[in-house]
């Protein structure tokens, strides 16, 4: 690609904005499917998130947290689902850079388009393979974006020293889906299951779960490789909610129009315009909030110099933030009347998508506010 042509493509968040009507569009079939539309996807991984935090040197983009949750987030006040999988597959794409070179090279063998999705649970078992490599069992859940990814990592207990759990790449052709989602929240994502059965895996496509952990990947060149897995997790998990809930508010201002312009005293049930005035600015603001509390922590990690404090409290910041944002969208729905329940509304559509992301086990406040409470408490 010629100077001119690259500094004419659009960038992340541009690309982002232009699909997110089409993912909008498409939510309802995404609902029905269980999975994303074909063209959703391609958009998706023509924008480049599949790519943007694979190493430069491999033609990825190698690209800035800030950027994916400004990107995500825009993609997401189109379709939760459609950001939460472009959030993750740019998420699963930064973890190849901690695999051998010849692992990388292997992975990105076809260019950024790539699909590269994860299951970092360690639910299975990897054992070493008399010639060399690692036999891996297992099956892992909540795999989104599998059912159109050319790559998956897993996590496999092995029994060596550490954490005992090596992450595995396998291509495609080495495991099979099975399709177990079957959710309330977030259909659109697909995060079914992946299902190795005896799959040699050569060590070139595997590191020990330490490294990612530590966060210093071989040969790293970006900030973005630099950095504990940990203190990056939550932003690629909080942009998608951050961009559903700024699409329920949306929703929510087009159902209670009527509410907002009526004079005081107009609304039957003891109510006024000024309730959902107050409704409306404390929306605003708590979303504004959770915003600002992803930034920082975005800022934070592109760094790259993050200690195990900036870790923890980046761990805080995005589970609070997620609190936040399903917080809001549980008054939006409640406040909205019986219609915005009805089957097919948008708004509470984006109610069990924000409160089914928000559930994830990266973005529980108690757990992050108790790694964060040792810490602070062991460093004063």
């Amino acid at each position: 690609m010629t100077r001119e042509a690259d500094a004419a493509a659009p960038t992340l968040l541009e690309a982002a904005v232009a699909a997110a009507p089409l993912a909008a569009a498409h939510a309802a079939d995404a609902e029905a499917d269980r999975r994303l539309s074909r063209p959703v996807v391609d958009a998706i991984v023509a924008a480049g998130f599949a790519g943007h935090f694979a190493p430069a040197a491999l033609g990825g983009g190698a690209g800035s947290f800030a950027e994916l949750l400004d990107a995500s987030a825009a993609l997401g006040e189109g379709c939760a689902s459609a950001a939460w999988f472009a959030s993750v597959i740019a998420s699963a794409g930064r973890l190849t850079a901690y695999l051998p070179r010849e692992g990388r090279e292997g992975v990105w063998a076809k260019g950024p388009q790539t699909v590269v999705v994860a299951g970092l649970v360690p639910s299975g078992s990897a054992e070493r393979a008399p010639g060399g490599g690692w036999r891996v069992t297992g099956s892992w859940n909540y795999v989104s974006a599998v059912d159109f990814s050319d790559w998956t990592l897993v996590a496999a207990r092995t029994g060596e020293e550490g954490t005992g759990v090596r992450v595995l790449a396998v291509p495609r052709t080495d495991y099979a889906v099975s399709e177990t989602w079957h959710v309330i929240g977030m259909r659109g994502t697909g995060s079914n299951t992946v299902v190795l059965d005896e799959v040699l895996v050569p060590d070139a496509y595997t590191v020990p779960l330490d490294v990612l952990l530590k966060g210093l990947a071989p040969d790293a060149e970006a900030d973005c490789h630099r950095v504990p897995m940990k203190a990056a997790n939550g932003v690629t998990l909080g942009g998608p909610l951050l961009g559903a809930t700024r699409g329920a508010l949306r929703r929510w201002r087009e159902l209670v129009a009527a509410k907002l312009a009526a004079p005081a005293g107009a609304i039957s049930g003891g109510s006024d315009h000024g309730t959902f005035e107050q409704l409306l600015a404390r929306a605003e603001g708590e979303t504004d909030a959770a915003g600002l509390l992803l930034e920082r922590v975005a800022r934070t990690t592109d760094t790259g110099a993050v200690d195990a404090l900036a870790t923890a409290r980046n761990g805080r910041d995005c589970a609070l933030a997620a609190e936040m944002l399903a917080t809001v969208c549980d008054r939006l729905l409640r406040s909205a009347g019986t219609r915005a329940q009805a089957e097919g509304e948008e708004l509470q559509r984006r109610w069990r998508d924000v409160n089914c992301g928000a559930g994830h086990s990266g973005l529980q406040f108690p757990t992050a506010a108790g790694a964060y409470a040792r810490l602070l408490n062991a460093s004063a």
